[in-house]
This record gives C-alpha cells, structure tokens and sequence, in this order.
C-alpha cells in the first residue's frame, strides 16, 4: 500500500492537478520515509474518499506534491460506534486509541471516573486529547480510514452522563437516528452482550433509513464503582457482560469494537 498522508489544514483544499505545500506532519511523514520527487503518495483529508499523489520537490522545510486522481474509497464502519471509557493509566490509553481506531471507531470519550488512576484538567488534559487524535491519525494513515474518529475532551463520568440524557436502552427497544444504543460494560446482573445484539438486530428494519449508533461504556482500572454503575442505569444504559472474566480497562472496550466490527461484511473497493 501506498504511504498515506491525512492533510487536513485550514485552507487546504484537494482538487486533481493542485500543487500544494504538505502539511507539518506530513511532510515530516515523508521525510522520514526519504521519498524523492516522483515517488507516489495517497493524500486524505478525512472527509471522506482519498486522493492519488505525486512527490514533486523535497526540501528541509517545505515538501510539495501534485493531486491527482480522486477515489471514492469506503473503509468505514456501516455504524457509529462511541466508547465511552475510564482512562487507562501508563500508555494504555494510547494503545485503545490506536486498535479502536483500526477497528473502526467512531469516536471516543475519555472519562475520569471514582476508581480512575489517570487524572486529567486544564492545559494537561488538553495535550492529552492533541496527542490522542494525533494517536488515531496515525492508526487511519496506516489502515487504510478515510475518516478519523474524534477523541472528545475528557470529562467526568457524573457530567457526561448528565449530558447524555436518557435513551429507550433498558428495555432494549429501537433506538432512534439520534439516539444511540447504549451498553455499560457490567459484571453485575448483566446480559451477555451476543443475545443484547441480537435482540437489538430484530429492530433493525425500524431504523434502515439511518446509520446505527451506538455508545459503549467502560470503567477504569477497578471498573465502574455501583453508585456509577447505577447512575449510567438510571440514564438508560443496559448492562451487558463480555463474560465471567474480569478483563483489563484497555482489553474490555477493544473487545467490544471486535464484537461490533463483525456486525457487517466488509466493502468491496
């Protein structure tokens, strides 16, 4: 595969036959990789669909290439799939980021919850959330994504959640097109999450119009505590298990974006 270079830039425009100057990033992507005047490249700005590309001068401080031809390529997701997570602590984080993003995630919301280890504000929490989304553009450069998931600003679970309203998720019913179908990782009176999919599958034709949603959330390391547990209950969100094992804060939701990357057939470019 071509090297893949997301260009998205204020101002930047991609249309065949432009000449323009690479982004920081990129061209630092393509220095790295000492390609030469000539050497194919494949721009995105993660809108949607790529361009093919030529390298056409290479200099320390600016590298500039050619467009070309436009692709209509689609490796997303037919659904929006948002995890909703305590924080891993270390470098964790960085690794659900990644493996999320190659999985197809739509979007991911750190949270600071009870038992969580990492703790995040102001200026810190901000860098954070730049190296994060730093983290998923790489993961949609090597992929093959033509679109790059949000990592949201990092809030507390209580504040989220107030935010997120209720949903119809308890009684396992249709959702509608705004809003998602909503799961919190459980270990308590849970149902396992295959049958909750299956039951929420039966619904489908109600929603064909629209692309499915759906929101995951999990806890830190320690896991949710119960009065979390059950204030995401009491905001609509069904419990399902992943099973009697107690699965790591960074394993947890990566197994649930392997459950749902399954729930399509993947597209034929």
């Amino acid at each position: 595969m071509l090297p893949r270079l997301y260009v998205a830039e204020p101002g930047l425009i991609l249309n065949e036959g432009a000449e323009l100057a690479l982004p920081e990033g990129a061209a630092r992507h393509v220095q790295v990789l000492r390609l030469q005047p000539g050497d194919p490249v494949c721009l995105f700005d993660g809108l949607g669909g790529e361009w093919a590309a030529q390298v056409t001068a290479m200099g320390r401080k600016e590298v500039r290439a050619t467009v070309g031809r436009h692709s209509t390529a689609d490796r997303e997701l037919s659904l929006d799939v948002t995890l909703a997570l305590g924080m891993p602590a270390n470098e964790r984080m960085d690794t659900v980021v990644e493996k999320a993003t190659e999985l197809g995630v739509f979007a991911i919301q750190p949270l600071m919850c009870e038992r969580s280890v990492l703790r995040l504000d102001g200026e810190r929490a901000l860098k954070k959330v730049a190296h994060w989304q730093g983290v998923a553009i790489a993961a949609c450069e090597q992929s093959g994504r033509t679109r790059v998931p949000e990592v949201r600003p990092v809030m507390t679970l209580k504040a989220w959640l107030a935010q997120q309203g209720t949903s119809t998720g308890e009684s396992g019913t249709a959702a509608s097109a705004a809003t998602p179908r909503r799961g919190v990782l459980s270990l308590r009176d849970a149902q396992w999450v295959g049958d909750w999919l299956a039951r929420q599958a039966a619904g489908d034709d109600a929603i064909s119009a629209h692309r499915e949603a759906w929101s995951f959330l999990s806890g830190p390391e320690g896991g949710l505590s119960e009065a979390e547990e059950d204030l995401a209950r009491r905001h609509g969100w069904t419990p399902v298990s992943l099973g009697n094992r107690v699965l790591r804060a960074d394993t947890a939701p990566l197994t649930v974006m392997s459950l749902m990357a399954t729930r399509q057939r993947p597209h034929q470019n």
